[in-house]
């Protein structure tokens, strides 16, 4: 184990100056444990360039426009399992939790193709903020154990890497990331919101508060409005972004 190293990167990213400081002495921590490849990337939508979010990444010949072209963001088992994760955890563990999922043999294909260019096993460290999963840290290539102390210490660094980077790449974005979330809403509309996260319908709603289904479409709208949602559904996926319900 390499704790001291970890740990040692940990107390010295604050005093880097440079991205590229900062970047050299991550990619000598990788090379002590023994990882080829890693990504620091913004979280991506299904439709968006994951390339266009990285933020640092060394990655093999022809993988990432394989991954793009194929799109296999939207099915990508790592991704997919990061949007439930509050810690870091390892590639191979994640086809499990998708044994009954109707693209299970798709993400077989994927990994099968990724270990074709030296992917053959990783972690990946969720990044989460006010607003929800903003993004990972992902290391991989030949197989590395690491220990619950090494992958907490690597926790600690995809959050402390994540936001040096962006603070010295692009600081419009992180303003906008670590933004106040300033939503104002009485007892009632919380109250809707929350049954509304439930699956209930408005007539559900009305009767459970006894009020009139009106009512019940005027809180609707409301929320809607303060929220800047196009309709309920993106009303209640905001709620869950910005800790409003969970």
């Amino acid at each position: 184990m390499n704790i001291t190293l970890l740990v040692q990167f940990l107390a010295l990213i604050d005093e880097m100056r440079s991205r590229d400081e900062i970047v050299q002495e991550f990619e000598r921590v990788l090379d002590r444990y023994g990882f080829d490849y890693y990504g620091i990337v913004r979280q991506p939508k299904p439709d968006e360039n994951p390339l266009s979010l990285l933020l640092a990444g060394r990655w093999p010949d022809g993988w990432p426009q394989i991954y793009i072209k194929k799109k296999y963001v939207i099915i990508d088992p790592t991704i997919r399992y990061l949007g439930h994760a509050q810690r870091g955890f390892r590639w191979r563990d994640t086809l499990v939790a998708f044994r009954s999922d109707p693209h299970r043999k798709r993400m077989e294909r994927m990994m099968v193709e990724a270990r074709g260019h030296g992917l053959y096993d990783g972690y990946i460290f969720p990044v989460h903020g006010r607003r929800g999963l903003l993004g990972n840290m992902t290391l991989g290539g030949r197989v590395v154990d690491l220990s619950p102390v090494e992958m907490s210490l690597f926790d600690a660094i995809a959050k402390k890497i994540f936001w040096r980077l962006l603070e010295l790449s692009d600081p419009t974005v992180l303003a906008d990331m670590v933004s106040s979330v300033d939503v104002q809403m009485t007892r009632r509309e919380m109250e809707a919101l929350h049954y509304l996260a439930d699956g209930m319908t408005s007539n559900e709603i009305s009767r459970i508060l006894d009020i009139s289904t009106h009512t019940v479409d005027w809180y609707m709208n409301g929320i809607q409005e303060k929220l800047k949602a196009k309709n309920r559904h993106h009303a209640v996926a905001l709620s869950f972004r910005l800790g409003l319900i969970s």
